[in-house]
């Protein structure tokens, strides 16, 4: 892989640079790297700040705030050895297997009283013609409707209604779990917790056990952004706050909620914010143990009104090529012996950019995501969904060993390492011992439908797209007046 760069030459190591108040990362990319795999002689050759630090990390040890800040700054002709550091513990983490999972995202109202700058999803509804909100039924039946295609997960997140019913998650949830028992509710983050329980009345640990008993199985880690209060009250004034999102957090992992962990980046936040933001997840995750991954989550600008209506200085179009892949890789030094999953976004990166990352640090291609809405709404450019066997053929062409995953990341299948072209799927029987529990893919699917590749043959058109759905009458959305909003 070549990359090019318009930056100019720095003379200066790695480690000045990061001594520099709120350095922010390098807009510039890099020359050729290496073959996809560290040496140790390539790394004596490296910058000395940089060959101690992965030296180090190589050697298990954890690396500090200040540590990764160098890496963020590496020189150009040491780029790629941080990716081959992340690609070797990644090896030692998790193997070649790269995962996946088969889901649907349910973003069930785009109605919303907070206004985020970079959310361009929500609709005010203070009288907006493109407010919906989805009736429990029809919630239920979209779940019902991915379990048969083969679904194991659904992902349930929106917008915060202003007359929002405090046991509406409850609700949800008993109803899908009474349809479909099998399917996986990850759903609700951590906004969406604290204003349940607002609205409820009772305090976050209450209604952490009350969606749990309802049928949550998992919560996402979203509404993270950059856990940096000052930072957090200009592009997102009124957002839960750093102490309530680590409360929810450390909530629901007392309760045995698993969550995901996740970071916006490439906007107006520094290297040193977000590094700080990653060591402040290390340290949730050293006491609790309770995230299943991490997700860097690159900041889509097209259609984010901070970024339109130029209300931040030095705003960005999101992480550079550079800046994706050290984001990454970084993720995985700093999370070494912690979160062994790091998943990539196909839907902010797109999927040519999530096979390079395969060889940066993770090692989970995410889901399937049919009906994802906030990215596309946003302006992401890669669609509502992402077939499995495309998905397959994505992480086999990156020389890793696909399988399907559950939310908790155990294993169902693997899949054999030959091509998807038939109309068989190319699916060859399990790779991997019979002693690993996994059904071969020639076996029927299990009862709860787990498995199946109904969504490989899908009319993908038959699940709408956002927006389609803003325009449908009978899910508008009605204010808290009661009062229909005009056609």
């Amino acid at each position: 892989m070549v990359m090019t760069t318009t930056a100019a030459t720095t003379t200066t190591t790695a480690a000045a640079a990061v001594d520099a108040p709120d350095a922010r990362a390098s807009p510039g990319a890099s020359q050729a790297g290496g073959s996809g795999s560290w040496s140790s002689g390539l790394i004596r050759g490296a910058d000395p700040d940089i060959r101690d630090i992965l030296e180090r990390a190589l050697a298990e040890e954890e690396i500090s705030e200040r540590d990764a800040r160098v890496l963020y700054a590496v020189p150009d002709a040491d780029l790629h050895l941080v990716g081959m550091v992340a690609d070797e513990l990644r090896r030692r983490r998790v193997g070649d297997v790269a995962s996946y999972v088969v889901n649907r995202n349910i973003n069930f109202t785009n109605v919303c009283i907070k206004q985020c700058g970079f959310c361009a999803f929500s609709r005010d509804f203070r009288g907006e013609t493109e407010g919906y909100m989805l009736p429990v039924g029809e919630i239920v039946r979209r779940a019902r409707e991915a379990h048969d295609l083969g679904a194991t997960e659904v992902c349930i997140q929106a917008g915060l209604p202003p007359d929002m019913d405090g046991g509406l998650y409850e609700q949800i949830c008993r109803k899908i779990k009474r349809e479909v028992p099998g399917i996986h509710i990850h759903g609700f983050s951590p906004e969406e917790v604290l204003y349940g329980a607002t609205r409820s009345g009772v305090p976050v640990e209450e209604f952490l056990a009350r969606i749990k008993e309802a049928g949550v199985d998992t919560l996402p880690g979203t509404s993270a952004e950059i856990l940096d209060q000052g930072l957090r009250d200009s592009i997102s004034p009124g957002r839960i706050t750093v102490r309530d999102w680590e409360r929810v957090i450390r909530g629901a992992h007392a309760a045995g909620l698993r969550t995901t962990s996740t970071m916006m980046f490439g906007h107006v936040e520094t290297t040193r914010q977000r590094v700080a933001h990653m060591a402040r997840l290390r340290d949730i995750q050293r006491e609790t143990g309770g995230f299943t991954e991490f997700v860097p989550l690159n900041f889509v600008h097209t259609e984010a009104p901070m970024y339109i209506r130029g209300t931040h200085d030095n705003i960005r179009k999101g992480g550079s090529g550079r800046d994706v892949l050290l984001t990454h890789a970084i993720a995985r030094i700093m999370f070494n012996n912690y979160i062994d999953n790091i998943q990539m976004s196909w839907v902010k990166e797109g999927p040519g950019m999530s096979q390079i990352l395969l060889r940066w640090g993770a090692n989970d291609f995410g889901g399937t995501l049919i009906n994802e809405s906030i990215s596309t709404s946003a302006g992401s450019a890669y669609g509502q969904l992402l077939r499995p066997r495309e998905i397959r053929r994505m992480i086999r062409e990156a020389g890793r060993v696909p399988a399907e995953r559950d939310t908790r990341y155990n294993i169902l299948r693997k899949f054999a390492p030959s091509d998807d072209d038939d109309d068989n799927d190319g699916c060859h029987g399990d790779y991997g011992k019979a002693a690993d529990g996994l059904r071969s893919c020639g076996d029927p699917a299990p009862a709860d439908g787990a498995g199946s590749d109904g969504l490989d043959s899908a009319d993908a058109s038959s699940f709408g797209s956002y927006a389609e759905l803003i325009t449908i009458s009978k899910f508008r959305y009605q204010n808290p007046r009661g009062k229909k909003q005009s056609e």
